[in-house]
């Protein structure tokens, strides 16, 4: 069988091909290429250009490629622009479920794996965010995540596909360096973009009730991402017909945000030069949101390998690979 991979030519949807297929799965990426890059999909691994708006070419991917389970990592993802662009969020992300989920439907796919986010808790006000803590996205990005996994359930019900939603916390780092996350959205690449231009990383907010004033968070290495996708979609092949699994993919451990700007300027050798400024608080960041990791643990086995060192040193192989300038700091350190 072939599992297809959407998005699989995205930062982490590339891990993803990367994990399964060096663990012998037969996979096929499915891509529209509007955030993704070709030359991260493997030699040999077969690429359908389309949109999950397309139900036809969905249909025709799956024939033709034999597909009989789907990771589905396809969607917009910025918070920022979900909040200007909710109609624009909704179509892509949960109408393009839609039509994605009737064609595998269609098609008789029996193991459907989707994408989620730790955005469907919003701010959650507890020591760790379980699987049960109360979904209260505060974006429209979080609300299509949530209204995705209520529509993976149903329909993996109604179409006797077993479906697992897996809700992603803070993803930092690479597998290697030509796979580094190229967006400047999270933490860590906002702070090598302000070391590198010469200008000091900013923390939003440094009076949150936590040991350091600043923000903690729940960071995890893209690898484990990955690693955790495929211990999912093999478990959802001998899982029941029709059964869910929902479950965070996170470390269970807290980093604050001024922890982690001191890590990347050790990292980075940028030492001195990294010391943040403090600015005003932005609105909706709750003080904080760190993954409770039990479930997955319990009913997968798995459980996270990298830290945060291992989660900045990679990503700053990639960063350099992409800003040779940016070795300045290394070479200050040395």
């Amino acid at each position: 069988m072939t599992w297809l991979i959407t998005g699989g030519a995205g930062f982490i949807g590339a891990h993803v091909v990367r994990a399964m297929t060096e663990a012998g799965e037969r996979v096929a990426v499915y891509d529209d290429l509007s955030t993704g890059d070709l030359s991260r999909v493997p030699a040999g691994v077969p690429f359908v250009h389309g949109s999950t708006l397309d139900g036809d070419g969905l249909r025709r991917a799956m024939a033709e490629l034999s597909v009989r389970g789907i990771v589905h990592l396809a969607a917009k993802k910025q918070v920022g622009e979900s909040v200007e662009r909710p109609l624009y969020y909704y179509r892509e992300n949960v109408h393009g479920l839609q039509v994605l989920l009737g064609a595998a439907a269609d098609s008789g796919v029996r193991a459907f794996l989707f994408s989620s986010s730790a955005a469907v808790y919003g701010m959650p006000d507890v020591e760790l965010v379980t699987e049960d803590t109360p979904c209260a996205p505060i974006n429209p990005y979080g609300e299509t995540k949530l209204a995705g996994e209520w529509l993976v359930r149903a329909a993996g019900r109604a179409h006797g596909m077993a479906t697992a939603s897996m809700r992603y916390f803070n993803v930092a780092g690479a597998a290697t360096p030509e796979l580094a996350d190229t967006g400047v959205f999270n933490l860590v690449p906002m702070v090598f973009e302000k070391l590198t231009r010469g200008e000091a990383p900013l923390i939003f907010g440094e009076d949150y009730d936590t040991a350091d004033g600043t923000c903690v968070r729940d960071f995890i290495h893209v690898d484990d991402i990955a690693s955790a996708h495929l211990t999912a979609a093999r478990a959802l092949l001998v899982r029941e017909a029709g059964t869910d699994l929902t479950v965070n993919i996170g470390r269970g451990e807290g980093v604050s945000v001024r922890e982690m700007i001191n890590l990347i300027g050790e990292v980075t050798g940028y030492g001195a030069d990294s010391a943040p400024v403090s600015v005003a608080r932005r609105p909706g960041d709750p003080h904080r949101v760190v993954a409770s990791a039990a479930r997955i643990r319990a009913e997968l086995g798995w459980s996270a390998r990298r830290d945060p060192r291992d989660m900045v040193t990679s990503a700053w192989a990639g960063w350099c690979l992409r800003h040779p300038t940016a070795r300045r700091g290394q070479r200050q350190k040395a």
